[in-house]
């Protein structure tokens, strides 16, 4: 194997004795540890590997010799490990060096998966934290599993950035939960980004016992002490019938067709790999695992999305925050409004800054209704167990209502979240001047105004800040945090600081229109509506962005963000960008009569096809005929302009980089990890130099790098 470029953090394979309780014999326990703290997490990396598979052969010649009983697999503290070092993985320059890292992974892990075939020795997996990709297929290829109550995530997150579960995963979970749950373990969960609870993979049959973490590594023990001894037997599920296995392959296909498409490769790949691993054997099926992995390590889709993967873990130390020590207290939050945005904020600043909050609105029946709001969800979240009893009483309790402005002249944040007009904002942030105490910071929630116009009136318009939430509040990863002309770094360094404490990730943007996420999501819908107007069928239109695999089509995007907000955050860009941002009478006219802009859904998850009726809004379609965008001709376009754009706001100085554009759409529009946000893409479609005459990023950095 080439040697690589990268240094690995080593995770050493340390292996000691433990007696096994009434007489079962001796069990040698491997513990996977990096030698670093719990902020440090193990990683598999070349060295880390062969470290193990080392450790590993030891362990398996005292099998053969009948000095042990039994063997386990364990972590340091809080981690078995969060997969491959995905340093490493980006670190290899071809297609050979890709297979001999999918192979040295086999060869470690088939030891343990095999050693109770060859010597009578079973092999045990004690979970005690975190175990993600290869982390998880360290004990998938064990004969039994134990997990700690407080594993922080187990799950098999490949596919969500590029790659196939590729060291067991993709043979080891259909024989183990069935091919059913298979599919979901290894595409729906990483396509949502959501790793299984150890209750919830004690449930489907990926863990076989939950014992707590007080004394998880006894317990364990203890249990793999009476497997050895027979006094348990644990079950394994027989293998699903074929017609099975294919409808189930078959249906996760036909939905990958409609979601995915060909915009990324990793989840077909990985669906072929589960269709076949039915009737191949372990050898057959690990071999396909190395090419597939080998194939997708050299696409720039996984380096892309290694790209943004890393972004997002980046992310949490925002690029250009002041010092946080100049952050204000904050002990009282006021929010102007008690609308659905106002009340899910109020909720979200009670819960994560447990402080006091009050709400205002112009009327009793409004504040009533955002009140009800903030109690309802706390009632909903302690009924799934996502919050205590104790804490949903907290939040509601933490969370009033008045019509009484005064109210807020003890709050040392106050944030607005009225309509957007301008108008009214600044009409709201003069009566607040008036009532609040010097040093408090005034933010604004809004999506697209200028922050500097809204608070250019203002004695103080050093202490406004934009601080801009996405909607749902308590979903959405992403706060945009816009710096006014005049913003002092006590007031920004707040707005950060609330940020993070409310588990945000904060970027920061200048105080241009549309700020980052609805300048370019807007730009892409109204090139979209543009092209419609110039006789594009709607059908056509609102699936030719496919290829890019975004969440969803452009008309289920402006259903759910309402198709009064797009047209009105359209209308301020254009008003303040100019003619680039298109302008659509067949958007005004939807809104006016309130049409319905999509379709059901054929079927749960599946894409909501666009309303043909709405065609009629915008005059009649003229397939063909010259000037006419087909499917092609309307994502060139969408390209086109979104590289134009991202050009001028890097001009501009919106943000420091075309990596905080990249994070702003990953995590405030849901754009795929395979297009590394957005600059990676056209970067490697040659959009950025066609346009630009330049790249956004250094060739190697999102993409595999130009031979030479």
């Amino acid at each position: 194997m080439t040697e690589n470029t990268f240094t690995e953090r080593v995770t050493h394979s340390l292996v000691r004795d433990v007696r096994l309780p009434g007489g079962a014999g001796t069990l040698a326990l491997v513990t996977l540890d990096n030698g670093l703290d719990h902020t440090k997490p193990n990683t598999l990396g070349p060295a880390g590997i062969a470290e193990l598979k080392a450790a590993l052969e030891v362990v398996r010649d005292r099998a053969r010799a009948g000095e042990i009983a039994a063997v386990g697999v364990t972590g340091k503290p809080y981690f078995v490990a969060a997969g491959a070092d995905l340093k490493g993985i980006t670190s290899v320059h071809g297609h050979d060096e890709a297979v001999e890292l999918g192979r040295m992974g086999h060869a470690a892990y088939t030891i343990l998966g095999d050693l109770r075939a060859e010597t009578g020795v079973p092999t045990f997996a004690f979970v005690n934290g975190l175990a993600l990709g290869g982390g998880l297929e360290v004990a998938l290829n064990c004969d039994y599993r134990t997990v700690a109550s407080d594993a922080a995530a187990l799950g098999l997150p490949e596919t969500g950035i590029g790659l196939v579960p590729g060291w067991g995963g993709a043979y080891l979970v259909p024989r183990l939960v069935g091919v059913e749950k298979a599919v979901d373990v290894i595409l729906t969960r990483p396509a949502a980004n959501k790793p299984f609870k150890p209750a919830e993979a004690l449930e489907i049959g990926l863990v076989d016992e939950l014992f707590e973490a007080a004394d998880f590594l006894e317990r364990s023990i203890e249990w793999a002490a009476k497997v050895v001894t027979g006094e348990i037997e644990v079950p394994r599920r027989e293998l699903d019938p074929q017609p099975v296995w294919d409808a189930v392959v078959g249906a996760a296909k036909a939905r990958l067709d409609a979601v995915v498409g060909t915009s990324r490769p990793a989840p077909a790949r990985a669906l072929e790999l589960i269709a076949a691993a039915r009737n191949a054997t372990k050898e057959e099926a690990f071999a396909a695992e190395d090419q597939a992995l080998a194939d997708l390590i050299m696409t720039d889709e996984m380096r892309a999305s290694i790209y943004a993967f890393n972004l997002v873990g980046a992310g949490k130390k925002p690029e250009g925050a002041p010092d946080p020590k100049l952050a204000r207290p904050i002990t009282r939050v006021g929010v102007v409004g008690a609308g659905l945005m106002a009340a899910q904020m109020a909720f979200l600043f009670a819960q994560r800054l447990g402080v006091p909050v009050v709400m205002r609105d112009l009327d009793q029946e409004r504040v009533d209704k955002g009140l009800g709001f903030v109690r309802e969800t706390a009632e909903k979240l302690a009924g799934r167990g996502r919050l205590t009893p104790e804490a949903a009483t907290r939040i509601v309790a933490s969370v009033s209502g008045t019509t009484d402005i005064t109210e807020f002249a003890s709050c040392d944040f106050v944030i607005e979240a009225v309509t957007e007009v301008m108008g009214l904002k600044k009409k709201v942030f003069a009566e607040l001047e008036g009532i609040i105490a010097p040093e408090t910071v005034l933010a604004t929630n809004t999506s697209a105004l200028s922050v500097t116009e809204m608070a250019a009136d203002l004695a103080h318009p050093e202490r406004v800040v934009g601080i801009h939430f996405f909607n749902p509040v308590a979903q959405m990863p992403l706060v945009e945090v816009i710096k006014a002309d005049k913003t002092s770094d006590e007031a920004l360094a707040t707005a950060f600081a609330v940020t993070k404490k409310l588990r945000k990730t904060a970027i920061g943007s200048a105080d241009r229109p549309g700020f980052i996420v609805n300048r370019l999501l807007l730009l892409v819908m109204g090139q979209v509506v543009d092209a419609i107007e110039g006789g594009t069928p709607v059908e056509v239109a609102d699936r030719a962005l496919a290829p890019l695999g975004f969440p969803m089509p452009t008309f289920e995007l402006t259903d759910l963000v309402g198709p009064a907000v797009a047209l009105h955050v359209l209308t301020s860009l254009r008003e303040n960008l100019g003619d680039r941002i298109p302008a659509s009478q067949g958007l005004a006219k939807i809104v006016e009569d309130g049409a319905r802009v999509v379709l059901d859904a054929p079927a749960k998850g599946l894409p909501k096809p666009v309303n043909p009726a709405i065609q009629e809004y915008f005059g009649p379609a003229h397939p063909g005929e010259p000037g006419v965008l087909d499917a092609e001709g309307v994502l060139d376009s969408v390209l086109t302009a979104l590289t134009t754009e991202i050009g001028l706001m890097l001009d501009e100085g919106v943000v420091p980089g075309p990596q905080q554009i990249d994070l702003a759409m990953i995590l405030g529009a849901g754009w795929g990890f395979h297009t590394g946000g957005i600059t990676p893409y056209l970067d490697r479609t040659g959009y950025s130099e066609k346009v630009l005459g330049r790249r956004f990023l250094p060739d190697g950095v999102a993409n595999v790098p130009a031979a030479g």
